[in-house]
């Protein structure tokens, strides 16, 4: 089922930057996973601010694009939790959490909704 629209999809995006820019003071995170952490939260706002969808502010990145970039970062954090934090408890949690988030999000996202047909207009 999915029940996120378009304009829900692109706030979730930016508070998942801000989370993930603030993630390393909240939880204390240093070195490897500081570094990661804050480059994800860069590469995640060049996304959403180049994604063609109602807040994205360039519209360069197609939809379909953006989802499929979605669901790839999802695994991947999931499998680099396993192998880059596997000794860092911290970091593998983090990153099997918010790998998990990021696929639901994808999951109940309806990228085909009419407010991404309308940002395109």
């Amino acid at each position: 089922m999915k029940f996120i629209s378009p304009k829900i999809h692109g706030i979730i995006d930016y508070l998942s930057v801000i989370f993930l820019l603030a993630s390393p003071t909240l939880f204390g995170f240093s070195g490897t996973l500081a570094l990661f952490t804050y480059a994800l939260g860069g590469v995640h706002l060049l996304l959403s601010l180049l994604t063609d969808y109602p807040f994205g502010a360039f519209k360069a990145i197609p939809v379909t694009i953006h989802a499929t970039i979605e669901v790839l970062v999802g695994i991947i954090l999931i499998v680099l939790a396993y192998t880059l934090f596997k000794d860092n408890p911290d970091g593998k949690l983090f990153y099997v959490i918010f790998g998990t988030v990021i696929l639901l999000t994808w999951l109940v996202t309806d990228y085909m909704g009419d407010e991404f047909n309308e940002a395109t207009l």
